[in-house]
């Protein structure tokens, strides 16, 4: 496991030796989004009852933030490697696919959970947190970064330059976090977005954890869990016969 823990340590250290940008940043502008929105709407808007509407959104922002983050970290590693050309030092040790899969996907995890935690953190300060179902929040906050880590994984494989990295985020990853229900109920739509909404996995993700805080949702929290189970199968099984294969890394 020495090139495990190895690969795992380079993968950490990279995005720590730059928190400013990787960690603080993304805290920023979840604060700037509360302040927003919850100035916007907080006296307008109840989705929950005897929920305010900052209490409700934080939940959804400390998740966006979990998933944003966890995929860019894997994402943006994989492909700056494969572009400067120091993806040889990885490919030429005695690495396993499993040992390279579960390298990148935890280190995104560590960074995701870590962003997610500061969010929380910061929207202290403007409401009193609840947790009704911790171990809920918990599972909700693992799945999520560990599948938008893996889908990081799978686009920096995909992709040959930065360019499709910023394709993949902007017409794929922030388009299903914004539509899964972060700033209102999925409830509050018309019919037929309501259904769109649920075949988006990203809802589930979001509307489980945010059961684990207030113990409502839009839908029972063991069909999020099940989907959420199944796309980290899905995406995870994709990712590691990529990886096996040597699929844009070994040219």
């Amino acid at each position: 496991m020495h090139g495990f823990r190895t690969l795992l340590g380079k993968e950490l250290t990279r995005f720590l030796k730059v928190a400013v940008q990787t960690v603080l940043a993304p805290i920023l502008t979840s604060l700037l989004y509360l302040l927003i929105f919850a100035h916007a709407l907080q006296d307008r808007v109840q989705v929950y009852e005897g929920v305010g509407y900052t209490a409700f959104l934080v939940p959804g922002l400390v998740m966006m933030a979990v998933l944003q983050n966890a995929f860019a970290n894997s994402s943006s590693s994989l492909i700056q490697s494969k572009i400067t050309g120091n993806i040889v030092f990885i490919l030429l040790p005695p690495l396993s696919h499993l040992e390279i899969f579960a390298a990148y996907v935890l280190a995104s995890m560590v960074r995701g959970l870590a962003v997610g935690s500061g969010v929380f953190v910061v929207t202290v300060w403007f409401v009193s947190p609840s947790f009704a179902h911790p171990l809920w929040i918990a599972a909700f906050a693992i799945l999520g970064s560990a599948i938008l880590g893996t889908m990081g994984l799978l686009a920096g494989i995909w992709a040959e330059k930065f360019d499709q990295i910023a394709a993949f985020q902007n017409f794929i990853i922030m388009p299903a976090t914004f539509l899964s229900g972060v700033f209102y109920s999925v409830h509050s739509l018309p019919d037929f977005w309501l259904a769109v909404s649920h075949l988006n996995p990203f809802f589930y993700m979001v509307d489980g954890f945010r059961y684990g805080f207030f113990g409502v949702s839009d839908v029972a929290p063991t069909t999020s869990l099940t989907v959420a189970l199944a796309a980290l199968a899905v995406v995870s099984a994709i990712t590691l016969a990529l990886l096996r294969s040597g699929y844009k890394l070994r040219y």
